[in-house]
């Protein structure tokens, strides 16, 4: 299973009210924070809206 490990790169400062709700809503808190998400449409779309912020990561997850 494919999951996207997604961390927050760039600051928020000078970002528009609804990129910040975007990157609060994929749990990332302060710069250089990472979370790993499930690799859904709705991350996936999350993602393409604050892409200059972020690094994303494809990692293949082990099911054990």
């Amino acid at each position: 299973m494919k999951q996207l490990k997604v961390t927050l790169k760039r600051s928020l400062i000078g970002s528009t009210d609804k990129q910040r709700a975007t990157v609060r809503g994929l749990g990332l808190r302060r710069i250089n924070h990472s979370r790993m998400l499930k690799n859904t449409p709705a991350i996936r779309g999350m993602v393409k809206k604050v892409l200059h912020l972020i690094e994303v990561q494809e990692v293949e997850v082990s099911d054990s």
